[in-house]
């Protein structure tokens, strides 16, 4: 009997276990990634929320926009910021996991234009739509030569972009193509991408820092992905959530 004591005793204190305090994950929505429209919440929601279950947590999930997202974060209303990319700046709120997706970010034009893009010098002249507060690229962000013009999302920057206000506008690819083949239907064909992307950027979770446990959290997150990808469960959700 003592021994069936200690070996309960042990599995209780397992970290496991022992973790499975409430997580309030927070996102913005960002189909196809997040939405709470989409099934599983979306691809991004999705496999956050499987990985943390697989790591012992339990989760709510809340959806608000970007910037009151990064607040929340910041002020402690949410512990985990479901969709990141990583910055200098964020990492002194929050501490990043490893990626668990990519984004591929890629400039929009009309089509008839004549923009090229090789180097951030050849977009000087152009007035770029930018959703606020995204960390595009490093490079990006911190040119101040760019024309960049502020705006809640990328349906707006592409009605801009459309209606000739802007003569370019930035988004992930899967974002983009899905707001196209759905919102944005009306327009799609008199918009295109640009051939090269801007850059690709590695999508992490963002727990923010006064979360005491918060370097566990991302470090038992990445296991879990890892997990699944040997599993076959990550590359079943992808195929689940393909257009």
């Amino acid at each position: 009997m003592p021994a069936v004591r200690a070996w309960l005793l042990l599995l209780l204190l397992s970290p496991a276990l022992a973790s499975a305090e409430l997580l309030r994950l927070v996102a913005g929505p960002w189909p196809p990634f997040n939405d709470k429209r989409l099934p599983g919440k979306g691809l991004a929601s999705d496999l956050v929320e499987q990985a943390l279950a697989r790591a012992g947590y339990t989760t709510s999930y809340v959806e608000v926009p970007w910037e009151r997202a990064v607040l929340g974060l910041k002020r402690g209303n949410y512990d985990v910021l479901i969709n990141a990319w990583y910055s200098a700046d964020r990492s002194e709120y929050g501490y990043f996991s490893q990626p668990y997706l990519v984004n591929r970010i890629r400039f929009m034009r009309r089509k008839g234009s004549d923009i090229q893009f090789e180097t951030l010098a050849d977009l000087y002249p152009h007035n770029i739509a930018v959703v606020r507060g995204y960390a595009y690229s490093r490079e990006f962000d911190s040119d101040p030569q760019l024309l960049k013009v502020g705006v809640g999302s990328f349906e707006i920057a592409a009605r801009m972009l459309h209606a000739g206000r802007v003569q370019l506008a930035l988004e992930d690819e899967l974002v983009a193509r899905h707001l196209l083949a759905n919102k944005l239907s009306a327009i799609r064909d008199e918009l295109e991408f640009l051939p090269q992307p801007l850059s690709e950027n590695g999508l992490h979770i963002l727990v923010r820092r006064s979360l005491a446990q918060h370097r566990d959290i991302a470090r038992r997150f990445d296991a879990a992905i890892q997990a699944m990808s040997d599993d076959g469960s990550y590359a079943a959700t992808l195929q689940r959530h393909s257009p």
